[in-house]
């Protein structure tokens, strides 16, 4: 009985968090109390829980990157990456596109998503506006740059977090098996925008496509930078975090530590005052976090997961290849519709089960891998498939170049499909084929 109201406790959750009807920490916190009142969650299963609790290891991940993009953020480094994109473009709106989804997907490995198209989409509504070209395109092929880029790091996308802390997998194996595809994936990106937005890539008025010399030439990329010696000293912070993510597992040390340590390095050598780095911090974003480990552990708690994970690992037998293809367009085709966050972190433990009754149970499975490629490359199918999407047609919105649902969609199921046939291939001739 118990076990049959956590269940429902969650799939009303759950609905509130895809729909928007409410805000989603305030339905994650909704469920988190239900969750208590019906005695599933107390103080030892919420906050020590390894299993049934919060995952501090990926809230303390997400902390330590806030506080150093926040820092970087004030040093004007993105405004300066984006103003060098579309002075280096030429006046030529195809190469522009190309450089932006260039950018984004460079910094997306390092930055998580949403932060990257936060940092960028501003910029490029400014550039697109002085350089009289329509933002829409440009702004719709930042989303899909971000969650394809954010595909090849453990930081750079947040499935890939909760994925890596349960599966145990490093920022290396990453690096390993994600980065490859990623590039194939972004070089593939840039051949698509270029015929989606054929129709679009030529600013009005102008008979060949290109912009006046004088209105590129005018940009100052320089000028965005605050403080270069301020920004030297947070580069060479944030290289040797990414050294130490490379080396976590070496050094015995957690990415959660590594993002702190970074953290703390990089208030120090900014001189940045508490008002300046904590005001970036997405508190949001980790009570959701936090609250929706807490709805998951629940399940997790009377047993209904683990009869699933059962349930699964039993239904694919000796079938790797066929669980693989299913997570990878199963996760897609799920988290087109509802946020790829709460899918994640509600079916990593059904896939955990699947990891540990299929021939491979390392961090080598393919099983992992169709999971993270599924679930990130997913974001791109509609408009509220990730928290990048949804924050980028707010943004344009209130500048009034408003992108309508569909018209987002209608692009980004392309890029989908497409992307999943690549992933897809890779998945058979890397772990199968060529195995």
């Amino acid at each position: 009985m118990i076990a049959c109201a956590a269940v429902g406790i969650f799939l009303v959750t759950y609905a509130f968090i895809a729909t928007e009807k409410v805000h989603r920490v305030a339905a994650v916190l909704g469920g988190v109390a239900a969750m208590t009142v019906i005695g599933l969650v107390d103080a030892d299963t919420a906050f020590f829980d390894q299993h049934t609790g919060i995952d501090w290891n990926v809230v303390f991940l997400l902390f330590g990157m806030m506080v150093i993009v926040g820092i970087l953020k004030h040093t004007g480094l993105f405004e300066f990456l984006a103003l060098w994109a579309a002075r280096t473009s030429g006046g030529r709106p195809s190469k522009l596109l190309a450089l932006l989804v260039l950018v984004t997907a460079g910094v997306s490995p390092v930055l998580d998503n949403v932060t990257t198209v936060l940092l960028v989409a501003p910029v490029t509504l400014s550039v697109c506006a002085r350089l009289g070209l329509p933002a829409a395109p440009y702004l719709i092929a930042l989303v899909l740059a971000s969650n394809i880029g954010g595909t090849a790091t453990l930081i750079g996308d947040p499935p890939n977090i909760i994925i890596a802390s349960r599966g145990g997998l490093t920022f290396n194996d990453f690096l390993v098996h994600s980065l490859p595809l990623t590039v194939v994936l972004v070089a593939g990106l840039v051949v698509m925008l270029r015929w989606l937005f054929r129709n679009d890539l030529h600013a009005p008025g102008t008979s060949g496509g290109d912009l006046a010399p004088d209105d590129v030439h005018d940009l100052d990329p320089r000028g965005a930078i605050v403080d270069q010696a301020r920004l030297v000293r947070c580069l060479v912070v944030l290289a040797v975090v990414m050294v130490f993510f490379g080396l976590h597992h070496a050094l015995h040390l957690d990415p959660s530590i590594v993002a702190m340590l970074g953290a703390g390095a990089m208030v120090v050598v900014s001189r940045a005052t508490p008002e300046e780095f904590l005001a970036e911090i997405e508190w949001t974003t980790l009570a959701f976090f936090m609250g929706l480990f807490v709805v998951v552990g629940a399940l997790v708690e009377v047993g209904v997961i683990g009869s699933l994970g059962r349930l699964a690992a039993d239904t694919m037998g000796d079938h790797e290849f066929l669980a693989a293809t299913v997570l990878l367009f199963g996760s897609a085709i799920v988290g087109g519709f509802v946020d790829n966050i709460p899918y994640t972190a509600a079916t990593v433990p059904i896939v955990e089960d699947l990891v540990l009754a299929s021939p491979n149970p390392g961090s080598g499975s393919p099983l992992w891998w169709a999971f993270v490629f599924g679930a990130d490359l997913g974001g791109n199918t509609t408009a509220v498939a990730a928290g990048a999407n949804v924050v980028v047609l707010g943004i344009a919105a209130r500048a009034g170049q408003p992108i309508s649902f569909w018209q987002f969609t209608r692009h980004g199921l392309v890029v989908t499909f497409a992307s999943l046939a690549i992933a897809w291939l890779y998945v058979w001739l890397r772990y199968f084929a060529l195995a």
